[in-house]
């Protein structure tokens, strides 16, 4: 299994960011797929989830600022990021979840998201 995520970078306070994270070997559709960070000094923390209705779940500290998505034909989730303040600077992880057999559970590399002027 493999979810590899791009799209990460420099941005400025207030810009916006799109991260992609591309899964293989799973079967894409049914899982719950998620956004997680980790911040320096702090502990990794959920930012959203969708399931594979695409009932979608979000962290406080982002509602109104990020989506999340997914396209199930290019076995493809999507964290869309805008508004971005300083305190989103993380390194952003892509996970995947089974619904039922949560054993099943895998994660991406990261990839480093730094909101600066």
């Amino acid at each position: 299994v493999q979810l590899v995520e791009s799209g990460g970078g420099l941005v400025k306070p207030g810009g916006p960011l799109t991260l992609s994270c591309k899964a293989s070997r799973i079967v894409f559709s049914i899982y719950t797929m998620g956004w997680y960070r980790q911040g320096p000094g702090k502990q990794r923390e959920l930012v959203a989830t969708i399931t594979r209705g695409s009932s979608t779940n979000y962290a406080d500290s982002v509602k109104g600022r990020f989506t999340i998505s997914r396209d199930n034909t290019k076995n493809t989730v999507y964290l869309q990021m805008n508004s971005l303040k300083p305190e989103d600077t993380a390194v952003y992880y892509c996970n995947a979840l089974h619904p039922t057999l949560r054993a099943y559970e895998y994660w991406g590399q990261g990839t480093q998201v730094t909101v600066s002027s």
